[in-house]
C-alpha cells in the first residue's frame, strides 16, 4: 500500500495543474484536501456500520472495490495534450529534481519546513490515545473521548481547507504561512497542557484547521513555483518530506513519551515549531519565504 501511494501520490498531485487554470491552483489544492479529511470523518462511521452488519472482511473488501470508482473517474478525464520530454534514465531524472530543489532556495525552504511541520505536529495523532485515556478528563469512556477528539480534528481540517480554498491566491502567502505555523505550534502546546475535554476539543479543532491551512498554502506555493517539466520529480521529493516526517516524528515522540509523558513531548514539539517559524520570519531573508 505504501509503495502504491509513493507512485500514485505524486502523479495524482502533478495532475492538478493540468485540470485547472494556474490562478485557481490554490483553490483546487485546498478543496482537494477536503476530500481526504471528509473521509476521516465519514469513513469511521460508515466502517462501523459495515463492521456491525456484515463483518470486518467486508470493510476491507468494499474499500478495495471503491478504488475502481476512482479508476473510472480518472479514465473519464480529458487532460490537455502536452509535449513530453524524451525518455531518460530514472537516475538522471532524479538527480535533476534533487538539483533543482537544492538550487532553488524557496523550494528547499518549503520542503524542509513541511518535513519539520509534520515531524513535530503529526505525533499529536499518534499520541492522542494516551491523551484520551490518561490526560484528558470528562464523561464517557476513553474510546468515546478519542473518537470525539479525532472527529473534531478532522472537522477542523475541513474548515481550514475550505477557508484557504475560498481565498485563492493572495499577497504575502509566505508570511501568512509562517504566521500560521507559529500559531499552530502554540495551539499544539496549549492542547498538551489542557486537562478538560471541552477545552481540548476546541484546541484540537483549531489545530486541525491551521494544519490544513499550512499544508494548502505550502503546497500551493510549490505548484506555483515549479516548472511543468520538473513538476513530477519535485512534487515527489516534497511528498517524501511530507509523508516521511509524520511516521518518523511519531516514532521519536513515542519513544520520548515513555520517559517524559505525552503532554511534555507535545509541549516541546509545539514550542519548537513556533521557534523555527519565528526564526525564519524574523531572520530568514535568505530563505526567501517571508518575501513572497
Amino acid at each position: 500500500s505504501g509503495l502504491g501511494q509513493a507512485f500514485g501520490g505524486p502523479a495524482y498531485q502533478s495532475l492538478i495543474p493540468s485540470l485547472v487554470p494556474r490562478r485557481d491552483l490554490p483553490n483546487a489544492i485546498a478543496l482537494n484536501s477536503t476530500q481526504f479529511n471528509l473521509s476521516r470523518v465519514i469513513g469511521p462511521a460508515a466502517g462501523g456500520a459495515v463492521l456491525a452488519t456484515i463483518g470486518m472482511a467486508w470493510c476491507f473488501g468494499l474499500n478495495g472495490l471503491s478504488y475502481f470508482i476512482v479508476v473510472i473517474a480518472l479514465m473519464s478525464l480529458r487532460v490537455p495534450a502536452h509535449v513530453t520530454s524524451p525518455p531518460r534514465p530514472i537516475a538522471h531524472d532524479l538527480r535533476g529534481g534533487l538539483h533543482y530543489v537544492r538550487a532553488n532556495r524557496l523550494m528547499l525552504t518549503l520542503t524542509v519546513l513541511v518535513f519539520v511541520s509534520t515531524f513535530l505536529v503529526w505525533p499529536l495523532l499518534t499520541l492522542l490515545p494516551a491523551f484520551a485515556t490518561q490526560v484528558i478528563g470528562g464523561p464517557g469512556l476513553p474510546q468515546t473521548r478519542l473518537s470525539v477528539l479525532l472527529a473534531c480534528q478532522g472537522l477542523g481540517a475541513i474548515v481550514g481547507a475550505l477557508a484557504i480554498g475560498s481565498l485563492g491566491r493572495f499577497r504575502h502567502m509566505g508570511r501568512t504561512l509562517l504566521v500560521l505555523q507559529i500559531a499552530l505550534g502554540l495551539l499544539i502546546a496549549s492542547f498538551a497542557m489542557s486537562r478538560t475535554l471541552p477545552l481540548s476539543l476546541g484546541l484540537i479543532f483549531a489545530s486541525g484547521m491551521l494544519f490544513m491551512a499550512v499544508f494548502s498554502i505550502s503546497f500551493s506555493l510549490v505548484q506555483l513555483t515549479v516548472p511543468d517539466e520538473l513538476r513530477g520529480r519535485v512534487v515527489s521529493i516534497y511528498m517524501v518530506a511530507l509523508r516521511g516526517g509524520g511516521p518518523l516524528g511519531g516514532l521519536v515522540a513515542g519513544l520520548l513519551a515513555d520517559k517524559f509523558t505525552a503532554p511534555n513531548v507535545m509541549v516541546v514539539n509545539g514550542a519548537l515549531l513556533a521557534i523555527v517559524a519565528t526564526s525564519i520570519l524574523a531572520f530568514g531573508r535568505g530563505w526567501r519565504l517571508r518575501e513572497i
